[in-house]
């Protein structure tokens, strides 16, 4: 019997890019990149934290542009995509034409899992250049599996080529990633992909159950690098999709010492699920809001765990920054 091959992308040099506080150069984007394209690597995503057009004053500069580094890194592949990040409202269609010129060649376009409709320019026009356009729900925790597979049905119509499932804040169970996987699938007639976090310690366990519900697309980086408590981390990905009993063209050997040897001894500190992630994943809160919610905790003498919680309830997504403070002066008065 044949074995299923999964596809592995690398977001090491995107959402690592938040771990290390957008400060990759060409350099270390050209060495990761060569590694990742030697070691059987499908896609190789490269921007800004936040996506093209995201080095600004709200979501953090980036050290070195990120079309230098895109350049650097396509420089460097000769198998791989180079891929990139884009939310509409942040990234433009302009900015994606520049990162085809860079090396780019795929494009995953990220809304909000409710919000499918504002991807349809973006993805057409990454088609219209020739490139390999994905569809990228994030939180995809806020939605039930059904709803969710009627915006992948939207993003496969403007023409994505698969449909990735983010689970942003790290909040899904297992049996959570299953039925959105199978929704997604059985809705739509093009792949399906999943984009773990590690908030609550379930990435690895959450993308294997991806891959095993029909998943085509499993996302993950060197030394689990990312956002909150960091993502699937690829190394051990690379090994257990093997023991699983999947193909995936992995060089396992080669991304443990790419690791080692190219992203441990850059990152600024260990990749842990300390508190303000665990109750990040917990609440079902994107790590955004970490420091706005520290703020607000020292400002009006709360628990900040308390604020993240409330959050969560209220389904508070990233954007709605500003309201962390009224959240936050709004439980005060709840014991008045």
């Amino acid at each position: 019997m044949m074995k299923r091959r999964i596809h592995v992308v690398d977001t090491t040099l995107r959402d690592g890019s938040h771990a290390m506080r957008h400060s990759f150069d060409a350099q270390q984007a050209a060495a990761i990149a060569n590694g990742l394209d030697r070691c059987g690597v499908s896609l190789i995503e490269l921007s800004h934290g936040d996506g093209l057009g995201g080095s600004s004053y709200t979501y953090g500069f980036s050290k070195v542009n990120e079309f230098e580094l895109l350049k650097a890194a396509g420089a460097q592949i000769q198998n791989s995509k180079l891929a990139v990040l884009l939310l509409p409202g942040i990234g433009t269609i302009a900015d994606l034409e520049h990162a085809y010129g860079c090396g780019a060649r795929a494009v995953r376009v990220a809304t909000h899992v409710t919000e499918a409709d504002v991807s349809a320019q973006h993805i057409q026009a990454a088609k219209r250049l020739g490139m390999m356009a994905v569809g990228f729900l994030m939180l995809v925790h806020m939605s039930e599996p059904e709803a969710i597979a009627e915006e992948a049905k939207k993003m496969e119509s403007y023409g994505a080529d698969y449909i990735n499932l983010a689970d942003s804040a790290g909040h899904l169970m297992p049996d959570d990633v299953r039925r959105r996987v199978e929704a997604v699938r059985n809705a739509v007639c093009i792949p399906v992909g999943f984009h773990a976090h590690n908030n609550l310690g379930l990435a690895m366990a959450n993308s294997l159950a991806a891959a095993g519900e029909g998943a085509d697309y499993i996302d993950a980086t060197l030394r689990g690098l990312g956002a909150g408590a960091g993502n699937t981390q690829i190394e051990v990905l690379a090994g257990a999709l093997q023991m699983s009993g999947f193909e995936t063209a992995l060089n396992f050997y080669g991304l443990m010492d790419l690791a080692e040897e190219a992203v441990q001894p850059i990152m600024q500190r260990p990749q842990v699920i300390d508190s303000g992630a665990l109750i990040g994943g917990y609440a079902g809160v994107y790590s955004s809001f970490l420091l706005h919610v520290y703020t607000a905790a020292e400002k009006f003498s709360l628990e900040p765990r308390d604020i993240l919680v409330e959050l969560g309830r209220r389904r508070m997504v990233g954007g709605q920054e500003d309201m962390i403070i009224d959240v936050a002066y709004q439980l005060t008065q709840q014991d008045k």
